[in-house]
């Protein structure tokens, strides 16, 4: 199958992106930026052709491929996603303590970082605030 066929007329559109950045592995930090602002630039048009949506799909692969590899961000703690869930709820302690049944004093120490959460402490806020289990992070 050639560009012609896939792209017909769009296909010199096509080359001209593979030109700016060529659809390979990304191996730098350099690359990576070139890589998103190439993104940025696709992303920004109103209407994408064929050929552009294409390449925007796997120069975006690329770019995912890139950070899994190098850009390990490690689990937010109990206390960090606790805070963050109060905070995008718009509840407090109290509230959070009363819904829940989790004691006030056990909230505030695992905020504090005093405190970890137990499975059953888990169970009850992914209950209540609507989220998978998995986004704390149970430790034995």
């Amino acid at each position: 199958m050639t560009l012609a066929t896939i792209y017909g007329k769009t296909q010199e559109r096509y080359l001209d992106l593979i030109r700016l950045f060529p659809l390979r592995p990304i191996r730098s930090e350099a690359e990576l930026h070139e890589a998103i602002a190439t993104i940025d630039t696709l992303i920004d048009q109103e209407t994408l052709e064929a050929a552009e949506a294409d390449y925007l799909a796997v120069l975006s692969d690329l770019v995912e491929q890139y950070e899994e590899q190098t850009q390990q961000i490690p689990p937010a703690s109990d206390a960090e996603m606790l805070r963050h869930l109060l905070e995008a709820q718009g509840v407090t302690q109290v509230e959070v303590a009363q819904e829940t049944g989790i004691i006030e004093s056990t909230i505030s120490a695992v905020l504090s970082g005093k405190r970890r959460l137990t499975r059953d402490h888990i169970g009850k806020l992914s209950r209540y605030f609507k989220v998978s289990p998995s986004v704390f992070k149970f430790s034995e």
